[in-house]
């Protein structure tokens, strides 16, 4: 399949929608004007790539009315991050079409039309991550590095300073760690056992796990 191969199923929906078309207009792959309103620019590609997205973003100085066209089973859109590629079109102020060439009628799709991107702010997500940033100790975590071992959170942090405790001082009751160690969701952390670092031995007494003794010594460090 090459790119011009989906020109003409393009061509003919456009038309049918009331456009005079035109293709190969100085840059624009496909140029589409009706009456009075902005023109519909439309850059062809047989895949979803950073090089046709910067190409329709520049044509964003031509008209609001800007589209990517691709095959209908591009394999990208497919993907599980097609959401995800869709809201980037969006942010982008970018429509998407899908053009399938083998078929004679309802060829063209429409995905996503342009228009003004107005991200919802999400004061609970907000939050969240200023809480995150105020509740570490340090800066443990190294940016843009992953680890097969987990990140470093606040709340993993909080539940090293108990694994430490009951290593040194074996096992002991919740609400005494949570004085001595002047941590109010002691029992919490102990309870929900998230790293399975900790045993419950009955009566609010907890010590640490096999698991909690072959790890700590790995998270000590940080």
């Amino acid at each position: 399949m090459k790119e011009s191969d989906l020109y003409l199923p393009l061509k003919a929906y456009l038309e049918g929608q009331g456009y005079e078309v035109k293709g190969e207009v100085q840059d624009c792959d496909v140029l589409a004007i009706r009456e009075d309103e902005a023109p519909v620019i439309v850059e062809l590609k047989l895949s979803l790539n950073l090089t046709v997205i910067l190409q329709a973003v520049d044509r964003l100085a031509l008209s609001s009315k800007v589209y990517i066209g691709v095959p209908a089973n591009c394999t990208y859109l497919k993907h599980k991050k097609r959401k995800a590629v869709v809201k980037l079109l969006r942010m982008l102020g970018l429509g998407l079409i899908l053009i399938d060439s083998k078929r004679e009628t309802f060829a063209v799709e429409i995905l996503l039309d342009p228009s003004e991107y107005k991200p919802r702010k999400s004061k609970y997500k907000q939050e969240r991550l200023l809480g995150e940033f105020e509740k570490r100790v340090g800066d443990p975590n190294l940016g843009g590095a992953s680890t097969r071992r987990g990140r470093m959170t606040a709340y993993r942090q909080r539940a090293i300073v108990l694994a430490i405790y009951l290593q040194k001082h074996g096992e002991h009751k919740a609400s005494v760690l949570a004085k001595e160690l002047k941590e109010p969701k002691a029992r919490n952390i102990l309870y929900d056992n998230v790293y399975g670092w900790f045993e419950r031995l009955g009566g609010g007494v907890y010590k640490l796990s096999p698991r909690g003794a072959e790890e700590i010594p790995l998270w000590r460090k940080y």
